[in-house]
């Protein structure tokens, strides 16, 4: 399938199921795809699915229905030997550079049993040699090998963390909240990192994040997620400078301005009250509970997310029904 998305969803649905509360929908029906060589973002609160999207991607969980493809390859059809191949074409970062790697163990320790283990680098002057070109890649002098991650700084732990998803040569990188644990003064630092990776190994991302400005600066497109469903799909500048969902406007109007003069003269409007939770979520569109411009049909019917296809896309009554008025006024 030479045409085909490097990274497709399609109608995936994952619920969990507890004891006393039901069935959590971590996800409802997402739909989604990511062209080789280019950055989807996915963002949205703490609750919204984003790290259920990114455990199915790398195959730490199934879906309860629908299709996760990478590369055109059926997860679902993988059998035990495929599924071990699949994991070197699909890497994850993880938020916490700390907590993902082992605190008794050297880094280049930690690099070498991933490249020994996948058959990558076999001999220990191989493999040192494979371990520094590792840290050359990522920006870490060549002694970071002998060091233990509590000898490294927050950001130097989170380049470890890369250079061992790099370690496997995946196509596709899942970077899940790859800043957010960082000082503000390292985000950029690790941000720019990851564009000239993606620049220099053609790679794929999925980025997410519940920072709307932050994933402005690394993603093509953008996927905002309320409550385990899309809200709203387009572009960076479309999704930043003209946001249509009011969830995506109230995520925008909480990036601060650099200009402090502007900044000051915003009228910043929070969203009210806490996400619902996920096992039992609000009839209709999940997220008219804290929706400025809820309506009757907003209470009663799911917005469905249109058009079906294409460059952008929106889930919402109301602004449907003004873009689609809009449309027509226009002169031919």
């Amino acid at each position: 399938m030479p045409d085909s998305p490097m990274v497709e969803m399609v109608d995936v649905v994952k619920h969990y199921p507890t004891a006393g509360r039901g069935l959590v929908h971590a996800l409802d029906g997402i739909t989604l795809s990511v062209e080789a060589g280019s950055v989807l973002g996915l963002v949205g609160e703490s609750g919204c699915g984003k790290s259920t999207a990114a455990r199915l991607l790398t195959l730490l969980e199934q879906p309860t229905s629908g299709m996760v493809r990478i590369a055109g390859q059926d997860l679902a059809a993988l059998d035990r030997k495929g599924a071990r191949a699949f994991r070197r074409s699909v890497q994850m970062v993880f938020q916490d550079p700390y907590a993902s790697l082992d605190p008794r163990q050297r880094i280049g320790d930690a690099l070498g049993e991933v490249l020994t283990v996948h058959g990558l680098a076999s001999g220990r002057t191989a493999v040192r040699s494979a371990v520094t070109d590792l840290l050359d890649t990522v920006g870490l002098v060549h002694s970071t090998a002998d060091r233990y991650p509590h000898q490294l700084s927050g950001g130097q732990r989170q380049r470890v963390g890369i250079a061992r998803a790099l370690s496997v040569k995946p196509e596709v990188v899942v970077l899940d909240e790859p800043v957010s644990a960082l000082d503000v003064s390292v985000r950029a630092e690790i941000i720019n990192l990851l564009a000239r990776l993606r620049t220099e190994l053609g790679l794929t991302y999925v980025f997410i994040s519940h920072d709307l400005g932050m994933v402005r600066h690394l993603a093509d497109r953008i996927a905002v997620m309320y409550l385990g469903q899309i809200v709203e799909y387009g572009s960076w500048a479309e999704l930043s400078d003209h946001p249509q969902h009011p969830y995506t406007q109230a995520l925008q109007a909480a990036v601060p301005v650099a200009d402090p003069v502007v900044e000051a003269r915003r009228k910043v409007t929070a969203v009210r009250g806490e996400i619902p939770d996920a096992a039992r979520p609000p009839a209709g569109c999940r997220f008219h509970p804290r929706c400025p411009l809820v309506e009757d049909v907003c209470r009663e019917a799911v917005p469905p997310l249109l058009p079906p296809s294409g460059a952008y896309r929106l889930a919402c009554h109301v602004r449907q029904r003004e873009l689609a008025g809009t449309a027509v006024q226009q002169p031919s």
